[in-house]
């Protein structure tokens, strides 16, 4: 399909703790499955739903940075690390939208999160804001989703990438991409235990974690676990 050169993004947001060929392979497929021509990464300050991140911010925002700095169509925003509070999706999304009136915006997340999406700050509005793609396992359970996610999902759902050109948000796909088992918690371990990561990660990444001595120690605990 060929690339829009309008305002269109594909946006994928994460803590990047660290950045790894998983992320940019799922949404460089999604990219070009949508025939849109740029991506926005965006790397998490505060997350809500889940333990405080290893690395500071500052270090995942260059993280992020180093690992596109030679890909001209994929940019990186510190709008979520930059903001103060939690970095709650729709606030960001929200933004975007009032940048880009007209544009499609579609959103990258596994089927993980989309399974918990009901859980989400102003979940139904972010619906209403992006499109969402759902990448991951096919062939899951329906009955799996709480029942406000499934009514929604039975009112949105499409089976086309090409159908989300057609409005700026609002529908839901789910795509299929490149099974690539590496996790950034992998990564954090292998590190941790002095065992390379080489090939599961951009080399200028493991440049910089070597160069800033990140992840030499376990990931820290929960917040409510950690020791007083």
């Amino acid at each position: 399909m060929q690339c829009s050169e309008s305002g269109d993004l594909v946006l994928l947001g994460g803590t990047f703790d660290p950045i790894h060929y998983g992320h940019l392979r799922a949404v460089e497929e999604v990219r070009q499955a949508l025939g849109i021509a740029r991506i926005l990464l965006i790397p998490a300050g505060h997350p809500p739903h889940r333990q405080s991140p290893w690395a500071d911010a500052r270090h995942r925002l260059e993280m992020t940075r180093h690992a596109v700095a030679r890909h001209p169509h994929i940019a990186v925003s510190a709008v979520e690390i930059e903001r103060p509070g939690p970095s709650y999706t729709v606030e960001t999304l929200r933004a975007l939208r009032s940048e880009r009136p007209e544009a499609v915006l579609a959103m990258v997340i596994g089927m993980d999160a989309f399974l918990r999406f009901d859980t989400w700050h102003d979940w139904e509005e972010i619906l209403d804001l992006t499109h969402l793609v759902v990448t991951g396992r096919p062939g899951w359970p329906a009955a799996e989703l709480p029942e406000g996610l499934r009514q929604a999902l039975y009112q949105r759902r499409c089976d086309r990438a090409s159908a989300l050109r057609a409005q700026p948000a609002g529908k839901i796909l789910f795509h299929t991409v490149t099974a690539l088992e590496i996790s950034a918690t992998q990564i954090r371990s292998l590190l941790a235990r002095g065992h390379s990561p080489r090939f599961l990660l951009p080399d200028v990444v493991l440049d910089y974690i070597e160069a800033e001595g990140l992840y030499q120690s376990p990931s820290p605990l929960p917040k409510d676990q950690a020791p007083c």
